[in-house]
């Protein structure tokens, strides 16, 4: 009875308790789970405020509004995105329209023989791609790649930098090897039989090679153009190789035949008589003698000297039985520009290769046939880069006598430099002189109708042949600064005349001669006391 009247007491603190637990436990989950708003916790439903069931109502009618939100947003963004793909896709084609490519190439790897041929169809559309077949429009002199020129012993090059020579053997193995693979491949192409002539074929070799010139555009290749000897004098064979970023490749393989090409050499003149003497021998050797398809235009300007010029010009004619020359006087102020025009557009013949000469330049037969084999009308004109000789009276200041002309004229750095920044002496045909519209005869003096010609070719579609021969020399001769000019131009005639007298290694030796004097003398006071 104790024990039952006692249960019955604690029986109602039992259950007091656990409602207290029950109560406890509710408030906590309550706590714990009810979701959070963006930036604080949401508070419990408030005894005069809404139920829990209408919190969580708002609450979630609240997440959907931002999810809503989030959703148009992105869309939004997508809608952007598809606009700027399909604005790029329009690019993308309008360039494809613009610069097709014909070839489609995809290299599918399990059908070789398919691969190869796709490859090599992209191979060639990089010869077409190339300046090739022909010229393209350049904006500025600068623009033109360069062609640098080789035989089988040396590399005549214009980029000499520190360490490069104008005339060196090529010391790079890769140059090197290269060269010789470009040569060896020439001479295979012109022994491959052709199937079509019965007579035993020339075995051609590379003793038969005369000389090349290459330039590599960047994206393109390199192209190589190969002049070998003929089957007579006066006939070459010519093979244009290119090399596509890959294995090289025959371009062509023709027949040149110069026998009959014609070079008129013209020359604007204005006094210098014992000039012109000392070029009419230099004609006369390598132009009348040695070649003999020339023809020689002289256009002088005035009167003063022109009866010594011209008797020069008549002995050389009786003792050389040369009748191939014209001569045209002007009785005007010089005009270096008016003068060639005038003599290129004298000419009533056939159509004839044009080198415009000046007085004070040395070439060789050799040059002549560079000249013809560089230009192509409606296709080539040919702008050689000269070496430019230095002072012999420095350059040989220290021996006992100044070497004859043909002695001097060795390209070496110590004797002068390529004149790259010269544009006058061109072989050019007459038809693309008078196509292309001549020189500008507004401009009066010495200087600047050259650039301007040469201009109007990179401008064309004409392809123009840039590179330094081994066989045309600017002859030094003395240049005034005169005291009419400015204090700034007199300085930049000054710093022309130092380049054009002497390297630097030989200006500085002037520059320190006295050191170096006081120095030797120094010398052989020590060995005396020794």
């Amino acid at each position: 009875m104790m024990l039952r009247r006692g249960f019955i007491l604690f029986l109602p603190r039992l259950i007091g308790l656990l409602v207290v637990a029950c109560c406890s436990v509710s408030i906590f989950y309550m706590l714990a789970c009810t979701p959070k708003g963006d930036n604080q916790q949401l508070a419990l439903p408030r005894v005069h405020g809404p139920t829990v069931k209408e919190g969580y109502e708002a609450i979630l009618q609240e997440r959907e509004e931002q999810h809503r939100n989030y959703i148009i947003s992105l869309k939004k963004q997508i809608a952007q995105l598809k606009a700027e793909l399909q604005g790029r896709t329009e690019q993308l084609k309008n360039m494809q329209n613009q610069y097709p490519d014909p070839l489609d190439i995809q290299l599918d790897h399990s059908k070789p023989e398919k691969a190869q041929a796709n490859l090599l169809a992209f191979l060639r559309s990089q010869v077409d791609k190339a300046e090739v077949h022909s010229g393209i429009k350049l904006s500025t002199e600068y623009a033109a790649v360069p062609f640098e020129s080789f035989t089988l012993q040396k590399v005549y090059q214009l980029e000499t930098g520190l360490t490069r020579h104008p005339e060196e053997k090529p010391v790079r193995k890769d140059k090197r090897d290269e060269l010789i693979e470009v040569i060896e491949l020439a001479v295979g192409s012109l022994n491959k039989p052709d199937g079509v002539s019965k007579a035993k074929p020339r075995l051609y070799t590379a003793s038969d090679f005369v000389e090349g010139i290459y330039r590599t555009e960047k994206n393109k290749g390199t192209l190589y153009e190969l002049t070998f000897k003929g089957d007579a004098k006066h006939q070459f064979k010519k093979i244009v190789l290119f090399r596509p970023f890959g294995p090289v490749m025959k371009v062509k393989n023709e027949n040149v035949n110069m026998a009959d090409t014609l070079i008129n050499v013209i020359v604007p003149l204005a006094k210098r008589a014992s000039k012109f003497r000392q070029f009419m021998q230099n004609f006369r050797e390598m132009g009348i003698q040695q070649d003999g398809r020339i023809h020689l235009t002289v256009v002088y300007f005035g009167k003063e000297q022109m009866n010594e010029v011209k008797s020069i010009l008549e002995n050389t004619s009786k003792s050389a039985n040369f009748k191939n020359f014209t001569f045209i006087q002007l009785n005007e102020e010089f005009s270096r520009g008016k003068g060639l025009d005038v003599g290129a557009r004298f000419w009533k013949g056939n159509n004839v290769v044009l080198f415009f000469c000046d007085v004070d330049i040395y070439f060789t037969a050799e040059f002549l046939n560079s000249c013809r084999l560089n230009t192509q009308p409606g296709k080539k004109v040919f702008y050689p880069v000269l070496f430019s000789q230095y002072n012999p009276s420095i350059i040989y200041g220290h021996h006992d006598s100044i070497p004859s002309l043909e002695q001097q004229l060795i390209i070496k750095k110590e004797t002068g430099f390529w004149r790259d920044f010269g544009f006058g002496m061109t072989c050019q045909y007459r038809s693309d002189f008078i196509n292309i519209g001549g020189f500008d005869l507004d401009i009066k003096g010495w200087g600047g109708e050259d650039v301007h010609l040469y201009r109007k070719y990179l401008h064309s579609n004409l392809m123009v042949i840039r590179t330094p021969v081994r066989g045309l020399f600017h002859l030094w001769h003395e240049k005034q600064c005169l005291d009419e000019l400015t204090p700034e131009q007199y300085k930049m005639c000054m710093q022309s005349k130092a380049m054009n007298e002497a390297s630097h290694g030989q200006l500085g030796m002037l520059v320190f001669k006295q050191e170096i004097e006081t120095h030797l003398q120094k010398q052989k006071l020590s060995s005396k006391k020794m």
